[in-house]
């Protein structure tokens, strides 16, 4: 599939602009910032799935297709595809308006997992799950 094909989209949760401090020797957008958008995104929304506070657990098939340049508008969108009895799963797509173009292109996607967390930082249910 073309990068620049129909995106499938969750919910957009992180808008960002790829900045000149983001960028690796190579001068592309270092991978570890975006992989951090993109737990931030799907954070926010396992958080309002699973009624408070989640840690992340794991990271399952991460895939870089593009890289991301400075300038680059970065939006990840998120989407539950599976909630356990105390963990929220989300799929991530992140793609990149390209700021010389205005292209949008898929530049990455992941899978994350998410544990919802009491007061004592423990493990407790989802709510609704």
């Amino acid at each position: 599939m073309p990068q620049d094909a129909v995106i499938g989209r969750g919910e957009a949760a992180v808008r960002t602009l790829a900045m000149p401090a983001d960028t690796n020797p190579a001068g592309d957008i270092f991978g570890g910032w975006l992989m951090s958008q993109m737990d931030i995104a799907g954070a926010i929304v396992a958080c309002q799935r699973a009624g408070g506070r989640v840690v992340t657990v794991a990271v399952d098939g991460m895939e870089f297709h593009e890289p991301v340049f400075v300038g680059d508008l970065v939006s990840c969108y998120v989407t539950i595809t599976k909630v356990g009895g105390t963990s929220v799963t989300v799929h991530i797509e992140t793609t990149a308006r390209r700021g010389r173009t205005g292209n949008e292109v898929k530049v990455t996607e992941g899978t994350f997992v998410y544990v919802a967390l009491d007061d004592n930082r423990r493990p407790r249910g989802v709510n609704g799950a």
